[in-house]
């Protein structure tokens, strides 16, 4: 039987076996293979922090996806596709290592951010091109 997440060293496991999977993917991996070796560095202690404060309300993050997921789309073309294929291989991840409350919430919180990031990003894209 498989754990549920419970601390800051599980989140961090997750994150690096999720991105680890994530830049091997031949569908998003180009998004995150792109960054040099110290943006990487930084932006995986980022989604560490990202993630324990979804889960456990650390106050460890501060900053804004939205604008930072808006912004990869007008330089990288982001897809729907995309977001399908990193929420498939999130869920995948998640479901790998862990099982229990925490991991079906922050599962279920990966989903709707998803969603509103999308929604964000395509709505936007959809009234710039009318």
């Amino acid at each position: 039987m498989k754990k549920d997440i419970k601390n800051r060293k599980d989140i961090e496991q997750l994150v690096n076996v999720f991105y680890q999977k994530v830049r091997n993917d031949k569908s998003i991996g180009r998004f995150f293979t792109e960054l040099p070796p110290a943006h990487w560095e930084k932006h995986i202690n980022i989604m560490y922090n990202f993630w324990g404060n979804i889960l456990f309300f650390t106050g460890e993050y501060d900053g804004n996806p939205m604008n930072l997921h808006r912004h990869l789309s007008k330089i990288n073309n982001i897809e729907k596709r995309h977001f399908i294929r990193w929420n498939k291989l999130f869920t995948d991840t998640v479901d790998e290592l862990f099982e229990g409350e925490k991991t079906t919430y922050l599962k279920m919180r990966a989903l709707n951010i998803s969603a509103i990031l999308q929604k964000n990003i395509f709505t936007n894209k959809n009234i710039q091109t009318k």
